[in-house]
């Protein structure tokens, strides 16, 4: 893992610091200063005009665009069941729940300056809070049932605990129900929401809100993806197979 660090200049323009790392949008939301169409100033100037201190401002920047590389090699199927549920919940539901809520106001504030320009701004709007209703409760679920119950199998079948079979039978979760379910609800939004921005395509005349907001889509989407690919296809199977050796026992 590499950790990558990167400097913001106080006298950079609100707006250069924006187009050099949309993730800053988070921030500048957060103390109201805005970075779209009338964004001119220099971050001092904007942080002075609101009474902020520009030292706390310039250091949350520079925390939200450090950046983290993680090996793309990892050996996902060699990974414990157990580790692979921790790392779904602490990794891409944390993410999740971080994310959709900020991303979610960024669209808000998108289509009500942008709705007529943009009329298929509505049916975007309603699929991401489609999504973020059913991964909320989804994420519940599985952390509050699905994997625990995974977990606990997971460990009586590699102590070979005598009562493993009879605990899988008497105490089965629907674990392929819920990852199918997930896995069919958000590749359908992100089908939608692909067609919809043309998988998130910039137009010529894109103001900064709009690069804002397409570049957090296109972020949840990839989130999304290896998401869906441990729980489909590293976590299930593991999951399926240990299950129909417990029931044969």
């Amino acid at each position: 893992m590499m950790h990558s660090l990167k400097k913001i200049d106080e006298q950079a323009l609100v707006s250069e610091i924006l187009m050099e790392d949309y993730r800053t949008a988070d921030v500048f939301k957060k103390y109201n200063i805005d970075y779209c169409c009338g964004a001119r100033w220099p971050l001092q100037t904007a942080c002075e005009i609101r009474g902020l201190d520009t030292a706390v401002v310039k250091q949350e920047l520079e925390d939200v665009v450090r950046t983290v590389q993680v090996s793309t090699a990892l050996p996902f199927e060699q990974w414990p069941l157990d580790f692979v549920a921790d790392y779904i919940v602490h990794v891409h539901h944390a993410y999740l729940r971080q994310n959709l809520p900020a991303l979610g106001t960024h669209l808000a504030h998108f289509i009500a300056e942008h709705q007529k320009k943009f009329p298929w701004l509505n049916e975007l709007e309603q699929h991401f809070k489609r999504l973020h209703a059913q991964m909320l409760l989804l994420m519940i679920q599985e952390e509050e049932s699905i994997f625990p119950y995974i977990k606990q199998m997971n460990r009586a079948y590699t102590s070979n605990d005598a009562l493993a079979g009879l605990y899988t039978r008497t105490l089965r979760k629907p674990v392929e129900k819920v990852i199918e379910q997930e896995y069919g609800l958000v590749m359908d939004v992100l089908k939608s929401m692909r067609q919809l921005t043309d998988n998130y395509t910039l137009p010529a005349n894109a103001c900064r809100s709009h690069y804002v907001v397409f570049m957090k889509l296109r972020e949840l989407d990839n989130d999304l993806v290896q998401h869906l690919f441990l729980e489909k296809s590293i976590l299930l199977p593991r999951v399926l197979s240990i299950e129909n050796e417990l029931r044969k026992m």
